[in-house]
């Protein structure tokens, strides 16, 4: 049996739930529990709490792991990363009170930062040829500069609200982050072949989020330039339509490259152009 760690709680836990269940797998999450044995899969699920998680991968207790990119950037783990998952994205930010007059890192030379990712920190400054001091402290950073502890933070960013809401603003993005699927070293070939099984769902469930399937009507004579116009997997798949002389369409695009071109299809002969989302995709 396998065993995946995943964050206990918070906003990761919910998309490591979520791509687990696209996956076809029953993972029971009731409040309180540590462990979870998947009914319907050799998997057993770990809650732990997120700053333990690589540890935990490391010393083989976990076999594989869901967690954020930062995490790992910020404890310096040599774990390899299997999958970048496409959720839970992020990014980690300097920011400084909005009347501050630093406009840059190089600002900050001689000035403190607070901050809960201190070697993410230290890096970005070493990488600038800026010494600064650092202040370490958890939970919510963005108080620090309004108590005088500070003269800018480095953080977790989402939307940018939090910042906004405490007067500050953000600076310079020091690092993206998303949820990646992470694996202990020497995994044995036993479970190293469960792996492998989840990583073929979830590059199915993965490849589907931004794919659409896309159904088309055109008369016979634009064929050649519609199929021209429409990137695929392969060729599209046409099929004859009762009306003599017109055919339907069929194929998979990405749902960015579809209104990059929609307008050449409809000038090209489309007609009822359809989308539809898809469920799982399997290459």
């Amino acid at each position: 049996m396998l065993r995946i760690a995943v964050q206990k709680s918070g906003r990761l836990l919910e998309d490591s739930l979520q791509i687990l269940k696209e996956c076809g797998l029953k993972v029971d999450a009731s409040n309180g529990k540590l462990k979870s044995v998947v009914p319907n899969f050799p998997l057993e699920v770990l809650f732990l709490r997120n700053s333990d998680i690589p540890q935990y991968v490391n010393d083989g207790v976990a076999d594989i792991a869901i967690i954020g990119e930062n995490l790992l950037i910020e404890e310096r783990s040599q774990l390899q990363v299997m999958l970048k998952l496409n959720f839970s994205k992020c990014r980690v930010s300097l920011a400084v009170p909005k009347n501050s007059t630093i406009q840059s890192v190089k600002d900050f030379e001689g000035k403190k930062i607070a901050t809960s990712y201190p070697s993410t920190v230290q890096d970005y400054l070493d990488l600038n040829k800026v010494k600064a001091e650092i202040h370490t402290i958890s939970g919510s950073v963005e108080i620090a500069p309004t108590i005088g502890l500070a003269d800018g933070i480095c953080d977790i960013v989402s939307s940018g609200n939090t910042l906004f809401m405490n007067g500050l603003r953000e600076l310079e993005v020091i690092l993206k982050s998303e949820a990646v699927l992470v694996k202990a070293p020497g995994l044995p070939a036993d479970k190293e072949a469960i792996l492998q099984k989840l990583l073929f769902r979830m590059e199915a469930v993965l490849a589907s989020k931004n794919s659409k399937y896309i159904l088309l009507n055109a008369p016979n004579s634009a064929i050649p330039e519609i199929t021209r116009i429409l990137p695929g997997m392969k060729s599209p798949t046409i099929l004859p339509l009762a009306e003599e002389g017109w055919s339907s369409l069929h194929s998979v695009i990405s749902e960015d490259q579809f209104w990059e071109n929609i307008d050449a299809l409809k000038q090209a002969g489309a007609e009822g152009i359809l989308v539809v989302p898809i469920e799982k995709m399997v290459r």
